[in-house]
């Protein structure tokens, strides 16, 4: 098999699952561990899989995003920690943006229901799962429904953020890096995020240390924009420290 075959099969299976693990593909595919490494990272170069130890996931670009379902299975206990430590973070906040994805999800999940609280989001499975709180009001944006998250997106959703003040966002991102901001793969999701940006007083992002590094097709922030960066231990010490360099407090829980 040639090296672009086996490629194209690395990346369509680490699409598919999720993850691959070099020791059952290299079995699958009959050849040396030491080669499907050096496929990997040859994707990795080319921006297509990050590598872990052991393997490899996909990187979400333009043509390629994962679905709500397979997030919700990967990193699950880091991203727990993740969104606990931005829960401590709400202060006095009365009013809060929840981006879509996995991690502000849980973050939702853990946010107090014995004070009042205003809850503005894009996501389906966060408005459903607080809308029996009783001490909180939730606001789902408006606009076309994407099935990979499941989010509103578009003109209306960004239309309607545009009218309020919110206290805090809690945002997550396809990619972070110090070089090209915070990125996603849709220009209309990339909108909202930064009109909720734009209409926040506060500004904290949560997002696996696999997300560093990573480049998306639109770019929607910069670093600088948060005042904190919620992330777990993953990330080198030194790596964090030279994303704090550029203003946010780094938080590696």
């Amino acid at each position: 098999m040639r090296a672009e075959e086996r490629h194209q099969r690395l990346l369509a299976w680490a699409r598919s699952e999720g993850r691959v693990e070099v020791a059952s593909i290299a079995r699958e595919l009959g050849v040396a561990v030491e080669t499907v490494r050096r496929d990997l990272s040859g994707l990795e170069r080319r921006g297509l899989v990050r590598r872990t130890h052991g393997g490899a996931y996909p990187v979400e670009s333009a043509g390629f995003e994962t679905d709500l379902a397979r997030r919700g299975t990967l990193h699950v206990e880091d991203k727990r920690r993740i969104a606990a430590e931005g829960v401590r973070l709400l202060g006095g906040a009365e009013t809060v943006f929840v981006d879509e994805g996995h991690t502000p999800r849980l973050l939702a999940s853990l946010l107090p229901a014995d004070r009042p609280l205003t809850v503005v989001t894009a996501s389906l499975p966060t408005a459903a799962a607080l809308a029996g709180s009783p001490n909180t009001t939730v606001l789902l944006l408006g606009g076309r429904v994407r099935t990979p998250t499941p989010a509103t997106a578009g003109s209306w959703a960004a239309a309607m953020l545009s009218g309020f003040v919110i206290d805090l966002a809690y945002i997550g991102s396809d990619g972070i890096s110090r070089e090209s901001g915070l990125t996603t793969p849709d220009p209309v999701v990339a909108d909202v995020k930064a009109k909720a940006l734009e209409v926040s007083r506060r500004r904290v992002f949560l997002g696996h240390h696999g997300k560093f590094g990573a480049g998306g097709f639109c770019r929607f922030a910069e670093v600088a924009d948060f005042e904190a960066i919620v992330t777990d231990t993953g990330l080198a010490a030194a790596e964090a420290h030279r994303y704090s360099l550029l203003g946010p407090r780094i938080i590696r829980v």
